[in-house]
């Protein structure tokens, strides 16, 4: 099975944080699931730790793809397919990091690990 994780189900999973759901942390950590990391999330995390908003995420953001691979997580970058299907979405939800889950979610057709309820309205399954 594969998961893609929202940018908060990876700084939890990486924290040890206990707002992760026993289902989320059950999917994350079982060995025969694909965790899928949006190459959105990296950008989300940089950008919000340099802006002071994830200040606990500064080693993380200093080094994904070393955080990645110390999980066996697989990158999943942003394809031209993920970028139209992301600008082409209905609805005033204007989160950019957000809207590009979603378009990968739906185009990979693979859940999203998430505990943000937006994602229900897009048609994508929620893994919570």
């Amino acid at each position: 099975m594969q998961i893609l994780l929202d940018t908060h189900a990876l700084l939890w999973w990486l924290d040890g944080d206990a707002r992760l759901s026993k289902r989320a942390r059950a999917a994350i950590g079982d060995a025969r699931t694909t965790c899928l990391v949006s190459a959105a999330s990296a950008w989300e995390i940089t950008t919000k730790a340099r802006l002071g908003k994830l200040p606990g995420a500064l080693e993380v953001a200093a080094d994904i793809s070393g955080c990645l691979r110390s999980q066996q997580f697989t990158p999943l970058d942003i394809t031209i397919d993920h970028a139209q299907r992301a600008g082409a979405l209905p609805g005033a939800h204007r989160d950019p990091f957000d809207r590009m889950l979603i378009a990968q979610s739906q185009a990979e057709n693979v859940p999203v690990v998430s505990n943000d309820e937006v994602f229900d309205k897009f048609g994508v399954i929620r893994i919570w």
